[in-house]
């Protein structure tokens, strides 16, 4: 009979076996959806792009008046104990704060201590089939609140988004508002365009800020490929030479299907394996 192996988490200043950490049922994330949270990616047992992940989850907190109950340099400890503990080569460190626990009340108190949460989760990152085969994606309407620039734990529109791109054979939900694409239900949204230039949306309170965006654009900028960050509608996106998506939990990778329909040949560009070939190399040359 086999067994499962046990996890290693931290929750609130204790490091614990997954099945021995409880969260209260009065937690203002559970109820309230009130909280943000972090995934960085784990590459040869370190941490990828981990200083613009927490920055991102330092201005997202400070945007919902939280407060990190220890310093991000603590937190980038805890999640290499973590990464000891669990014995994790590739995958990722997920994180979530909540402003805390307190009868359930819209209004909270000022003086709560908050939950903070983090776990491990083994996945295959790099040699992955989506690199060689790309990605379907289904234009869907975005249905999320205003303020998508705060990684709030508050994802059902992506859960929907994503449930009905699967439903009609899809990989991944591009949401688009009028008539423009925002960017997709768990990454940033790339199109390049008939002249080789890289268009991606730029940052506003309509997006996430998404970290390994900000480290393509740079490498991008760095090597002298062309990058326009601005809005990009439904019809450039079927009309574009190629597409991609990043983020933490997959890096860069092409997509080859929009809407069904095929994306320049239907198959991975070289802009696409440039940017791919960049990026793994910064990934291991950064990590910590």
């Amino acid at each position: 009979m086999s067994t499962q192996t046990i996890r290693t988490v931290y929750l609130n200043g204790a490091f614990l076996p997954e099945n021995e950490a409880h969260l209260s049922i009065f937690d203002r994330g559970f109820l309230f959806g009130d909280g943000i949270y972090e995934v960085t990616a784990v590459l040869d047992g370190k941490l990828i792009d981990s200083p613009l992940h927490m920055a991102r989850l330092e201005r997202s907190v400070g945007e919902i008046g939280g407060r990190l109950p220890v310093s991000t340099d603590e937190i980038v400890a805890i999640e290499k104990r973590l990464i000891a503990e669990n014995d994790l080569v590739e995958g990722l460190i997920y994180l979530q704060f909540t402003r805390g626990v307190e009868d359930r009340n819209f209004l909270y108190s000022e003086d709560l201590a908050p939950t903070l949460l983090m776990f491990t989760q083994a996945k295959t990152l790099e040699h992955v089939a989506a690199v060689e085969r790309g990605v379907k994606v289904k234009i869907v309407p975005d249905q999320r609140w205003a303020r998508r620039d705060i990684k709030s734990v508050c994802l059902l529109p992506q859960v929907l988004a994503k449930r009905a791109a699967k439903a009609d054979g899809f990989d991944e939900a591009w949401m688009e508002e009028d008539g423009l694409i925002t960017e997709g239900a768990s990454s940033t949204a790339y199109i390049v365009t008939q002249d080789g230039h890289i268009v991606t949306r730029g940052l506003s309170e309509a997006t996430l800020p998404g970290c390994t965006r900000l480290a393509i654009l740079q490498l991008a900028q760095e090597t002298g490929l062309p990058v326009e960050e601005r809005a990009f509608s439904v019809e450039e996106a079927l009309s574009a030479r190629e597409a991609c998506l990043t983020s933490a939990t997959n890096f860069i990778v092409p997509i080859t299907t929009i809407d069904g329909q095929p994306v320049g040949d239907g198959t991975p560009g070289p802009i696409f394996k440039r940017l791919r070939a960049l990026y793994m190399e910064h990934a291991r040359r950064t990590a910590v």
